[in-house]
């Protein structure tokens, strides 16, 4: 796949309610980006992301994974 220093285009169609929502912003883009990246890092990777987790049971997550004892 190719891509530049701008990166890629990736478009999707918004209901007219979150449309009218997302008008009002000052910047979109960086907001759907920045939306996306936190859901993202909130997809469960035991279902592949048809659930969702706390930036806490990433931790464990992360810990377990990494084959480190987890701390709270």
């Amino acid at each position: 796949m190719k891509t530049d220093k701008k990166g890629e285009v990736i478009t999707f169609k918004v209901d007219g309610n979150l449309a009218q929502a997302l008008s009002g912003l000052p910047n979109r883009s960086e907001f759907i980006r920045s939306a996306i990246m936190n859901a993202l890092d909130r997809a469960c990777p035991l279902c592949k992301g048809a659930g969702m987790i706390t930036a806490e049971q990433r931790k464990l997550w992360d810990a377990f994974m990494a084959g480190q004892p987890a701390s709270r």
